[in-house]
């Protein structure tokens, strides 16, 4: 075969024969002719032919086993390649799995804020339980706004400005529990400003839409004050008369009898 050599045991074989050759020179016909040279000589053949075989399966056997080698080389290199790609897949999901709790975490902390926000809007619109002169109702925020702010307007002995802040008030609200509190005020207001018919006019409205307020025996004594700046002291004498009738255990009607004895 062409590239073949023969292995060490081959080669000692095929010296051995060549030997016996030359050192028998004169029996080297008979050697061949005897069929027992030539069994040998098959045998030699055979073994040497089932030697190539052998070496031949042993190279085949070893050039597969490489190719399997190689292969398995690739396969590990493929399965290498695919875990560095698995990790890096693994830290971008990570990486984006991370960004979106943090933008998760962003967006609830928002909808909190906003949550809140629109709580405190609605709570400015919601209704509030308030006293004012012993009486307790509810109210808007609006009004307790609008009212203080009037009041303190009125405390400030700016008159005409908390005349016109009461007047507001009840125009824009008039079923307020406010409203007999700010007629109170608006009269007083009118009172010290010297408009005394529209007072009497605040004064009567709170006596006829809340007789029972807390305010109530004060107004009909504010009534009477000004009857006697507009010099009608008849007129003045009735209300007392009829103050001291309507709530006789209150301060006022004790002052609308004094005058009334003063008046006599």
């Amino acid at each position: 075969m062409p590239g073949f050599s023969l292995s060490q045991p081959l080669r000692s074989l095929a010296a051995g024969l060549a030997l016996a050759c030359v050192a028998l020179p004169g029996a080297h016909a008979a050697i061949f002719e005897d069929g027992e040279a030539r069994r040998a000589i098959l045998e030699v053949r055979q073994r040497v032919d089932a030697m190539q075989q052998a070496q031949q399966r042993t190279a085949d056997e070893l050039r597969r086993a490489n190719e399997d080698t190689a292969q398995l080389r690739r396969g590990l290199l493929e399965l290498q390649t695919q875990i560095e790609t698995l990790r890096s897949e693994n830290a971008r999901l990570q990486g984006q799995n991370e960004q979106l709790t943090r933008e998760v975490s962003e967006l609830q902390r928002r909808q909190k804020d906003i949550a809140q926000g629109v709580d405190e809007r609605l709570r400015q619109f919601e209704p509030i339980k308030v006293t004012v002169d012993g009486l307790e109702f509810q109210a808007d925020a609006a009004e307790k706004k609008d009212f203080e702010a009037a009041l303190a307007i009125f405390r400030a002995g700016k008159f005409p400005e908390a005349n016109q802040a009461f007047g507001n008030l009840i125009r824009q609200y008039p079923r307020s529990g406010y409203v007999p509190s700010a007629r109170f005020w608006l009269g007083n207001g009118q009172y010290a400003a010297r408009d005394y018919k529209e007072a009497i006019n605040n004064f009567k409205a709170l006596l006829a839409e809340a007789p029972t307020h807390a305010r109530a025996p004060e107004a009909a004594l504010s009534i009477a004050n000004c009857q006697v700046e507009l010099k009608d002291a008849k007129a003045a004498r009735k209300t007392l008369e009829d103050l001291a009738r309507a709530y006789p255990q209150s301060e006022a009607a004790m002052a609308a009898k004094e005058r009334l004895a003063r008046m006599k």
